[in-house]
């Protein structure tokens, strides 16, 4: 089956694959289904007994095209949808290879159902050197806000957030993809998350995107949760305030996605990160090997 998540409406948001009895395939198996669904992230719910499922979570497994991931963002919020299916569970907990990842859900008479996940706590890298980011991602001079940090946040994979000057240069990215790939695995991070305090909608805080060896991400649900870690710390959004990260309007599949941390004396935790999803469509897989 397929959810379009961090949307209420169908064909908006990041789509996301989903195998709800993975019972019987290896992961090689998995890595080639996900390949073929060629989407951002596939999932893949491996069933155990019930009171084992009600003690440690749901088993999933997330997969881009090319790799296994521990932990993202919007198949985690995704798979949770589907799982929770007409039941009106309060919340489904995900056994993810990041961890136990609880999303717990909201509903309002007239509205769409609305679940948020919280990740783990965040670790924060040093921030980096502009000039360095700017060679290595393909970006031209003044392009980066100067007064916010270039940092590496992690709350289950690393992201590098990188806060641009407006619109205009979010809009007109062109990523060296290569050498972005090289500086990020020199540098302890992931992907690069491109943000911009100027924005379309007029509700939310931050405009981002994501571009990666896939093409461009609707929605990172992973990178928004390290972004809301980094607000809270450089005072883009106040500690609890649930603020919105718009993505995907670049590539007409607009996203909004619900983010919000709390502060801990000096230290930033319990990052949040919701949205809605909608079930698009059901249909079979026929898995068949030449001898």
């Amino acid at each position: 089956m397929q959810f379009d998540v961090f949307t209420s409406r169908a064909f908006e948001g990041n789509s996301l694959a989903i195998f709800p009895d993975s019972t019987g395939l290896t992961g090689e198996q998995m890595q080639t289904l996900a390949k073929e669904m060629n989407l951002s992230e596939t999932t893949f719910i491996e069933r155990r007994d019930p009171a084992i499922e009600r003690e440690r979570g749901i088993k999933v497994r997330i997969f881009t095209v090319s790799e296994e991931l521990p932990f993202a963002g919007h198949p985690t919020l995704g798979t949770a949808f589907h799982l929770r299916g007409n039941s009106k569970a309060a919340q489904i907990v995900l056994d993810l290879k990041a961890g136990k990842v609880p999303v717990q859900f909201e509903d309002k008479a007239g509205e769409s159902a609305f679940g948020e996940m919280t990740q783990l706590n965040p670790t924060f890298g040093t921030p980096h050197d502009r000039e360095a980011v700017v060679r290595a991602a393909n970006l031209r001079d003044g392009d980066i806000d100067p007064s916010l940090p270039i940092q590496t946040v992690s709350t289950g994979v690393p992201f590098t957030i990188v806060p641009l000057r407006g619109l205009e240069t979010a809009r007109n990215l062109n990523i060296d993809l290569r050498s972005s790939a090289q500086y990020l695995e020199r540098t302890g991070g992931k992907f690069f998350y491109f943000v911009t305090r100027e924005v379309t909608q007029p509700d939310a805080r931050l405009h981002a995107r994501m571009l990666f060896y896939n093409g461009e991400d609707p929605a990172t649900g992973s990178a928004a949760g390290c972004a809301a870690a980094w607000m809270v710390a450089h005072n883009v959004a106040r500690p609890d305030e649930r603020v919105i990260i718009e993505q995907g309007l670049e590539m007409s599949r607009p996203s909004r996605i619900f983010v919000r941390a709390s502060r801990q004396h000096d230290r930033v935790v319990n990052v949040r990160v919701g949205g809605n999803a909608v079930e698009v469509l059901r249909g079979e897989v026929l898995w068949s090997q030449a001898d």
